[in-house]
């Protein structure tokens, strides 16, 4: 065993990081203790860190810099002198790059899949999922920066000719979360690197390492320097680097994936340089299965897409409304498979399905939200507290008897938690599934194929699953209406965000 002993300086002490662990799980080639800067491994000028703790454990997996806005700065002016000569390269080049970027994140599936669970906690076949589906992103832009195609458009004018371009748009700054921290930095900045942008990208403080794990394999793949960069910073200076990359007047584009609440802090702040800004914001998914559904399908969807992640999804559903004809059939045999297929525990355990939730703010939350149903008439039909586990483990719930005054309707549980409520008609359903200021995702479950029809056309979503419960592939675009957020990521729609059209006119031809 070897101890790697660090010094704190947020905290004035000598911190002793255990590195056997992480180097008998096969991922400490890939840690880092540094930011990635203009193609260096840097520290914060400060000189100050932060710890990156293991949600199931609790233990020290990593130590990294604690950045501030002045780092910031360096990182924008770096990726602007970048961004001069990136721009200048063909597609082709770049998607070179990007392929052999997607080749070493395959070759390192394994690690990086480890280092996902270390640092996020979701069991280890969610993380090599999770590796599966952003090494798809990678690939996907690799071909989608050859297919950045213009326009010719006729002219009224005979001397005159019409010409469309599509040019890359700048300097990107990006703000990730926590619960895909592969797959959220491959969507995001894989298709600003094939567009011909430069990055600047600050992780979630509780999962940091696994960007900068991706930074050195992109580094492995001749990616310049400066056309990547990731700053890192504890909580604390969060808002103070979003607010510098907003109102940067280097920085072209925002992008964020996170709260709906700090999505439009974000917002105004870009206002100020009128910047372009993709926002992936939250959710609160209705789930509708009606009386014509195949409830065994339906189940199983429940079970896909509400505890993948421990349900720590933007996409996972929120508001499950059963009609009255089948309710009590699919209460049942979803709590018969919850007590079948769910198991709790360390990510690295063989059969765990559910990990941690990723701090003690996560359980808190749920545990507040779980009391104020029950409190309101809601009954428990499995779980409803702590897991006997401790720390950040929560057990499976099943609540029914679910109306729509008890908070967890009217806000994103973002935890292991299926709430069942009830409904008479199709008219109802829609009704309550559009009442709420975001609009995400949604599924519903019907053998009908004139209700199918009705009612996808209905529900006020980016992302609507009929009779599916995955709805995430990088061939679909990805994105909310009202206040889920503005753009879309993935499919050949993405990669228009990291673009501006310019519209040229040449004459006297004749």
């Amino acid at each position: 065993m070897i101890l790697l002993v660090l010094p704190h300086l947020n905290k004035g002490r000598l911190l002793l990081v255990s590195s056997w662990n992480m180097a008998s799980r096969g991922v400490s080639s890939l840690i880092h203790d540094k930011a990635y800067v203009d193609g260096q491994w840097v520290a914060a000028k400060s000189g100050n860190t932060f710890e990156v703790l293991n949600p199931s454990t609790g233990s020290v997996v990593g130590v990294v810099p604690d950045m501030n806005a002045d780092d910031v700065d360096v990182a924008v002016k770096k990726a602007y002198q970048a961004f001069l000569s990136w721009k200048e390269t063909t597609a082709k080049e770049r998607s070179d790059i990007l392929r052999r970027f997607y080749d070493l994140s395959c070759q390192h599936q394994d690690e990086l899949a480890k280092l996902i669970t270390e640092e996020n906690g979701k069991p280890l076949s969610d993380s090599k999922g999770e590796v599966a589906y952003g090494n798809g992103f990678i690939e996907w832009n690799a071909e989608e920066a050859k297919r950045v195609y213009g326009d010719i458009i006729p002219s009224s004018v005979s001397s005159k000719r019409i010409l469309v371009l599509k040019q890359p748009i700048g300097v990107c700054g990006m703000i990730t979360p926590w619960n895909f921290p592969h797959a959220m930095i491959t969507r995001k900045a894989c298709t600003a690197l094939a567009a011909g942008c430069t990055v600047v990208l600050r992780p979630s403080e509780d999962t940091p390492l696994t960007a900068l794990a991706l930074c050195e394999l992109a580094e492995k793949a001749g990616c310049p320097k400066g056309v990547i960069n990731v700053v890192t910073s504890s909580r604390e200076n969060a808002a103070p680097i979003g607010k510098h990359l907003c109102e940067h007047p280097l920085v072209k584009k925002i992008s964020f994936t996170g709260s709906t609440h700090v999505g439009k802090i974000l917002l105004q702040q870009s206002a100020s340089t009128v910047k372009k800004v993709s926002l992936e914001l939250g959710g609160n998914a209705p789930f509708i299965v009606f009386d014509s559904a195949d409830v065994d399908a339906a189940v199983t969807g429940t079970m896909m897409c509400k505890f993948r992640c421990s349900g720590q999804t933007c996409v996972c559903a929120n508001r499950i409304m059963i009609q009255e004809g089948v309710y009590d059939e699919y209460v049942k045999r979803l709590a018969d498979r919850m007590k079948q297929e769910l198991f709790v525990g360390d990510g690295f355990t063989d059969g765990i399905t559910q990990g941690p939730l990723v701090n003690e703010r996560a359980v808190q939350k749920v545990e507040d939200l779980v009391k104020d149903a029950t409190s309101k008439g809601a009954q428990v039909v499995l779980g409803g507290k702590r897991h006997d586990k401790g720390g950040n483990f929560y057990e499976p719930t099943l609540l029914k008897n679910i109306s729509t005054e008890m908070k967890c309707v009217q806000e994103e549980i973002f935890g292991p938690v299926a709430s069942v409520m009830k409904f008479k008609t199709e008219e109802e359903a829609i009704a309550i599934a559009n009442a709420t200021s975001v609009g995400l995702a949604a599924y519903f479950y019907s053998q009908d194929v004139t209700q199918v029809f009705r009612v996808m056309e209905k529900l006020e979503v980016g992302i609507c699953g009929v009779n599916e419960g995955i709805l995430s592939t990088v061939q679909a675009p990805f994105g909310g209406v009202k206040e889920s957020g503005l753009g879309r990521e993935g499919s050949k729609y993405g990669i228009e965000d990291y673009t501006e059209i310019k519209y040229v006119c040449i004459g006297g031809l004749k």
